[in-house]
């Protein structure tokens, strides 16, 4: 059984193995290696502090997730398929690495951001 969640050492790591299965998937990979043309030291490290903000709120985060979404909306269309993939990768990601409750409660977090982004880029 996997043990939880429990600090910024397993967001990061989480974050390390989720990026390398988005960087050669089939359905999203593209939009960070081709079209948003990601610096992956520096986009790991946002989100090393995004989610360690959204799981135990540290503050550390400072971004407009909403404005790069829309900005990369603007050069490659986004579609409900792609939010999924990504949802299910992400969720996917968390369950080989980790069970309890702030292993459920990154998924949600997961869920809940895309489905906002969604609905401002869908509107």
């Amino acid at each position: 059984m996997n043990r939880d969640i429990r600090d910024r050492s397993d967001i990061i790591a989480l974050v390390d193995r989720f990026y390398e299965k988005v960087k050669t998937d089939a359905v999203i990979g593209y939009f960070f290696t081709e079209v948003a043309k990601i610096n992956w030291p520096e986009h790991l490290a946002v989100m090393y502090d995004f989610w360690d903000n959204a799981l135990f709120f540290s503050g550390g985060y400072e971004g407009n997730p909403m404005q790069v979404h829309k900005n990369l909306h603007t050069k490659s269309p986004m579609t409900m398929q792609h939010f999924q993939r990504w949802n299910q990768l992400f969720s996917e990601t968390v369950d080989d690495m980790y069970a309890g409750e702030k292993a459920e409660l990154i998924k949600q977090r997961a869920l809940s951001i895309a489905m906002v982004i969604q609905i401002h880029l869908f509107k």
